[in-house]
C-alpha cells in the first residue's frame, strides 16, 4: 500500500469542492436564532480587577446574556491548570478575556461592551525575557516568572562531560541568536458556533485542530454532568486523558464537538481561543452562539509561535570534529504554560541539529512574560533552534577556516550515533541528504565526500 502512495500524485479528496467555493467551513454555517458574540478584553497589559459593571450592557434590548467568571463552571485550563476562560481578578496580558455578550447582531454586541466599565489597578508589565529572568522583575505569574521542572528553573539534557570536551578543543566559539515570535496569519481567523439540542446536549462546531484533547478540556470546563456525576477540579484534568478514561466524566455524553474543514491553521488552532466562551453563551441562553474573531484579534491575542534567545558554546579541533557543546535556550512562553512546558523538552532533543556531538549539554528555559500565551505552529519548537544550529555551524566553518560543506559533512549523524536522550539513530541519511542536494543544486563535491556514507564509521 505505501508504494501505490508514495511518490504518486493523488488527488485531494476536497480539492474540487475547495476551489469550486462549494466547502463549508464553520463560518460559513447558518443556523436560524444565532446570537453574535463578542468579547470584553483588558484594555492594558497586567493589572488587577478592582471592579467591573456590566448591568448596563445586560439591560440593553437586543442583549441575550452577559456573561464573567462567575458563570463558569470550571474557570482554569491548560496544561498548567492556570489559564482562565474569563480573569477574575489579575489581568495576565493586553486582550486577555473578562467578559463576554451574545446579541442579536454585531453592531448590538458592540454596543453592550461599550457598556460594559471596569476599574482596574494598573501594574508594570514585563515583555522582555531577560528582564523577566531578573531577581527584582515584576511578577508575571505568582511564584516567578521562571518556570520550574522539577527542582531546576531549566529542562536539562546532557550526554558525556562537556568541560572535559571544551579542554580537548583547540577552538572555544560562542554566540547568541535571536528568534522573535511569528503569527500564523491563516486566511480563517478563529470561529466557534455551538447550538443547544435537546436534554441539554450541546453541538460545538469549531475550527480547532486537536479535537480529542480539546474535547476533554471543555468537557471540564462546562461540567456539564449532573449533581452526582464525577467532577473535576479544573479543566486541565481531562485535557491528557485517554478516550476511555472520558466516558467516566458524565458531561461528555452531552457533549458533541465537530471540527473543520479548518481554513488554515499551521498549529495556531491547536489551542482554546473562542469555544468555552461560546459554549457557555449557548448554554446560559438557549440559542445558538457564533464568535467570529476579527483580524486585529487574531494578530493581537491569538496563540503565536515563541521568541527565542539561543545560546551556543562549542569546542571544535582543528580538524572540524566538534568535541563538545553547550545550549542555552530562553523561550519566551508568555503570559501561561500552555504546552511551553513540553515544548521546552522537545526543543532540548533538537537543538543540536542533524550532528553528533560526543559531550553535549542543553538547558532550557521557558520564561513568564505579560503577552498572549505562546504556543504551537509548524516545527513546533524546533523551527528557532534550527535556525541557530545552522547559522552558528556556519560560524564555525568560517573561524576554523574550513569549507561549510565539508565542516557539515565532517559532523552529520551517522547511523549508531546518539542523540541528546541517547536514543540510537538506527536510520539517519543526513549524508546521503546532502550529497542529493548539492546534486541538484550543481554543486561539485570532493571525492572523499561523495563517497561518504551514513553507514561509515566515525573516525
Amino acid at each position: 500500500m505505501t508504494f501505490q502512495t508514495v511518490g504518486k500524485r493523488k488527488p485531494k479528496y476536497e480539492g474540487i469542492a475547495h476551489v469550486t467555493g462549494e466547502t463549508q467551513f464553520v463560518d460559513d454555517m447558518f443556523v436560524p436564532r444565532t446570537l453574535t458574540v463578542k468579547a470584553f478584553r483588558s484594555p492594558v497589559h497586567k493589572g488587577r480587577i478592582l471592579k467591573l459593571d456590566t448591568s448596563r450592557a445586560e439591560q440593553m434590548d437586543g442583549v441575550a446574556s452577559v456573561i464573567t467568571y462567575k458563570d463558569v463552571p470550571a474557570n482554569a485550563y491548560g496544561f498548567g491548570a492556570d489559564q482562565p476562560v474569563l480573569v477574575q481578578t489579575d489581568i495576565r496580558y493586553k486582550g486577555e478575556p473578562i467578559a463576554a455578550v451574545a446579541a442579536e447582531d454585531e453592531a448590538t454586541a458592540y454596543k453592550a461592551l461599550d457598556a460594559i466599565t471596569i476599574d482596574i489597578e494598573e501594574q508594570e508589565p514585563v515583555f522582555d525575557v531577560l528582564k523577566a529572568m531578573e531577581p527584582d522583575a515584576p511578577q508575571v505569574v505568582p511564584g516567578g516568572n521562571i518556570m520550574m521542572f522539577d527542582d531546576r528553573p531549566y529542562n536539562l539534557a546532557t550526554m558525556g562531560d562537556v568541560e572535559a570536551g571544551f579542554k580537548e578543543a583547540d577552538h572555544i566559539i560562542e554566540e547568541t541568536y535571536f528568534f522573535p515570535d511569528q503569527e500564523h496569519t491563516a486566511m480563517e481567523t478563529q470561529v466557534s458556533l455551538v447550538v443547544p439540542e435537546a436534554a441539554g446536549r450541546i453541538t460545538v462546531y469549531s475550527v480547532c485542530q486537536d479535537r480529542s484533547m480539546l474535547l476533554g478540556m471543555l468537557a471540564g470546563i462546562l461540567q456539564l454532568g449532573s449533581k452526582d456525576a464525577l467532577k473535576c477540579e479544573c479543566a486541565s484534568e481531562w485535557a491528557g486523558r485517554t478516550r476511555s478514561a472520558w466516558r467516566h466524566h458524565a458531561g461528555l455524553n452531552r457533549l458533541k464537538m465537530q471540527a473543520g474543514p479548518v481554513g488554515g491553521g499551521f498549529g495556531g488552532k491547536n489551542e482554546f481561543h473562542a469555544d468555552p466562551i461560546t459554549a457557555i453563551l449557548a448554554l446560559k441562553t438557549g440559542r445558538p452562539c457564533k464568535w467570529r474573531w476579527t483580524r486585529e484579534e487574531e494578530i493581537l491575542y491569538s496563540t503565536h509561535r515563541e521568541a527565542m534567545h539561543i545560546t551556543y558554546k562549542d569546542g571544535v579541533k582543528n580538524d572540524g570534529r566538534i568535541v563538545a557543546r553547550y545550549i542555552k535556550t530562553i523561550r519566551d512562553s508568555g503570559a501561561y504554560v500552555g504546552f511551553n512546558g513540553y515544548a521546552t523538552g522537545k526543543t532540548n532533543y533538537f537543538a543540536n541539529g542533524p550532528y553528533y556531538v560526543p559531550n553535549l549539554r542543553v538547558e532550557g528555559a521557558a520564561v513568564f512574560t505579560n503577552k498572549p500565551v505562546s504556543s504551537t505552529m509548524r516545527g513546533f519548537a524546533v523551527a528557532p533552534v534550527t535556525f541557530a544550529v545552522e547559522a552558528q555551524m556556519y560560524k564555525i566553518a568560517k573561524t576554523i577556516g574550513m569549507d561549510p560543506l565539508e565542516f557539515r559533512f565532517k559532523n552529520a549523524m551517522r547511523r549508531g550515533d546518539k542523540l541528546v536522550n541517547q536514543q540510537v539513530m538506527h536510520d539517519t541519511s543526513i549524508i546521503e541528504v546532502m550529497q542529493t542536494l548539492a546534486k541538484k543544486a550543481g554543486v561539485q563535491l570532493p571525492d572523499h565526500l561523495s563517497k561518504m556514507t551514513s553507514y561509515d564509521r566515525r573516525a
